[in-house]
């Protein structure tokens, strides 16, 4: 069955994945002091990191208008439901403005199938759901079961980050001044990761980025113990090669049956930082 797959700008998709999905990505924006982009669009993850380092600020962030939703709705195919895949609610306001363009779409045209689904994840996590979705569709699944199926899917996901530098958290207001500066000092490494609301909560400190990462991985195993029918999908903040050995730990210690690994996107990378690492997989 043909379905017409979309998300938005806080979707970070591996490469091998992305080129295997036809999938709409409506974008979200970025504020610069003196100019605005788009998500993927008129600003990528090169351009991003290098106007960071001349402005020595960091962006605004703003969720795609419901007119952006209903322009890309409407330019699929009336006959093939949309998945709408979005940022988590927890978030950001994409969740309320896709929702908003769902039923101006559907006043026009009753007729229309069209499923917005609340991650409660970003980044990696809603690759891993569209990776799902890939998986669901080659094994047949109708577009009612699909929709069932990744509403119990989005509750058993698991999304971890590992921060380098709590920088960006300072710069974007998210951490105290005070506190980011001691925690600087004494080498503080935070461990986050997406709550049962699809907001984001501390789950961990540690001292030092070797005891951070050797955490993060441990973590893995807490959260699942079956792994090798599963999948693991990681992104980073312009930091592969550090991405690729963390990776390479993770599948040596656990048998996931498939890894992938993207690059973080403009707007994550806007809180994640330098060197900000995030995975997701499901748990048991």
């Amino acid at each position: 069955m043909r379905i017409q797959l979309m998300t938005d700008g806080g979707a970070d998709i591996p490469k091998r994945l992305r080129s295997a999905l036809d999938v709409t990505v409506v974008p979200l924006y970025l504020h610069f002091p003196n100019q605005q982009y788009k998500t993927g669009v008129t600003i990528d993850a090169e351009t991003f990191h290098q106007k960071l380092a001349e402005t020595e600020e960091l962006p605004r962030s703003s969720a795609p208008s419901p007119n952006d939703f209903y322009e890309a709705y409407k330019q699929a195919d009336p006959d093939i439901p949309i998945i709408m895949l979005s940022l988590t609610k927890g978030l950001s306001s994409t969740f309320e403005n896709a929702v908003a363009a769902k039923e101006m779409l559907l006043e026009e045209e009753p007729g229309r199938e069209i499923e917005v689904i609340n991650t409660k994840t970003a980044s990696c996590g809603i690759a891993l759901l569209l990776a799902e979705t890939k998986a669901k569709l080659d094994e047949g699944y109708s577009y009612q079961e699909l929709v069932s199926h990744l509403h119990e899917r989005v509750e058993q996901t698991a999304t971890l980050f590992v921060l380098k530098t709590l920088e960006n958290l300072i710069l974007g207001g998210r951490l105290d001044k005070v506190k980011g500066t001691i925690a600087k000092t004494l080498n503080i490494k935070l461990l986050l990761q997406a709550s049962n609301e699809g907001t984001i909560e501390v789950a961990e400190k540690a001292r030092g980025d070797r005891k951070a990462i050797r955490r993060f991985v441990e973590q893995i195993g807490e959260w699942t113990t079956n792994t090798k029918d599963k999948i693991i999908v990681m992104s980073h903040c312009n930091a592969e090669e550090r991405a690729e050995k963390v990776l390479e730990s993770i599948k040596d210690r656990y048998a996931f049956k498939e890894a992938y690994l993207a690059e973080m996107g403009p707007l994550i990378s806007t809180y994640a930082g330098e060197g900000g690492l995030v995975i997701s997989f499901f748990k048991d």
